[in-house]
Order: C-alpha cells, then sequence, then structure tokens
C-alpha cells in the first residue's frame, strides 16, 4: 500500500474505550502537530481560547447543538495532544453533558513515508447517546477537515 493509498484510507472505528480514526498523511509529525494546535481552522464552529499549552482552555460552540470546553491536559511536541472535556451540553440528547469527563486524543506517529495520526475520543462509546451523531461528525472533522488542512493547508467548512 503507498503513502497516498493510506491517506485516502480513514479507518473509523471503536477502540476499547472510545470511537477512532486513524490515517496516514506525507506529512511531516511537525506538521501534522501544528494543524492539531490550530483548532479553529478544522474544527469550524465558533472556537474561544488556545490549545497550544498545557493548562490551556478553549471553548468549542456549534448553536443551538453543541457546546463544550476543553482544557489540555497533555501536549508532547510532534508526538501527542490530549483534551480534557471539562463542560459540555449537547441540546439534542437527553443528558446534555455526556462530553464532560471525557478525553480527546491525538497520538501522532512518525512513518515511512509521513506520519500516522490515530484520534481516539476516549468515552464515545456505543452505549452512549451521542455516539452515532458525534463520531459522524468526528468523522467529518477529524478526517476530512483536519487531514484536509494537514495536506493542503485548509480545512474543511461545516457542512452542518
Amino acid at each position: 500500500m503507498t503513502t497516498q493509498d493510506r491517506a485516502d484510507a480513514a479507518t473509523p472505528g471503536l477502540a476499547q474505550n472510545g470511537y477512532s480514526v486513524s490515517y496516514a498523511v506525507e506529512q511531516s509529525p511537525e506538521e501534522v502537530f501544528a494543524a492539531i494546535l490550530d483548532v479553529s481552522a478544522w474544527w469550524t464552529g465558533e472556537i474561544e481560547g488556545h490549545a497550544d499549552e498545557v493548562g490551556a482552555e478553549f471553548s468549542y460552540r456549534h448553536p443551538p447543538q453543541h457546546y463544550s470546553l476543553q482544557r489540555v491536559v497533555e501536549l508532547d511536541p510532534s508526538r501527542r495532544v490530549v483534551w480534557r472535556v471539562t463542560d459540555s451540553h449537547l441540546s439534542f440528547i437527553s443528558e446534555p453533558a455526556e462530553w464532560t469527563g471525557s478525553e480527546i486524543v491525538f497520538d501522532i506517529v512518525p512513518v515511512a513515508d509521513g506520519t500516522e495520526l490515530r484520534f481516539t475520543h476516549v468515552g464515545l462509546v456505543p452505549d452512549v447517546e451521542c455516539f452515532g451523531a458525534c463520531s459522524a461528525g468526528w468523522l467529518h472533522y477529524v478526517s476530512g477537515s483536519l487531514r484536509s488542512l494537514i495536506t493542503t493547508g485548509t480545512g474543511l467548512p461545516d457542512p452542518w
């Protein structure tokens, strides 16, 4: 399989502890890391705050369906980014705070011809109400918009 084949074959699924997707790109781990930290360029919605240092917080709003507040809990340059969701409100489910306490993890792994990005939303499992809608959203944002930002320099606009 060539690097381009790997880049075209995003693999969504379920890790032991949450929803996951992974894919390879030709860009360096440093470029992938920088793109992840540029949250407003790929996670389209209203972003306030920043994600470039441990302890930093940023909010994401997609009115009226989604609000979440993320705290950066791990930042290992060009290797790993972890956000803990400290507050959330998803208006389309019966337990709006379902994301609160979950973690959003980006593992950045060098491969022969570039970098593999492994994304996991720890806690987003099939028995939580938002699994279907949220996993579809992550598929767009991580496999579509973030991958586009990494490979072309431009994220994809929100389809919703």
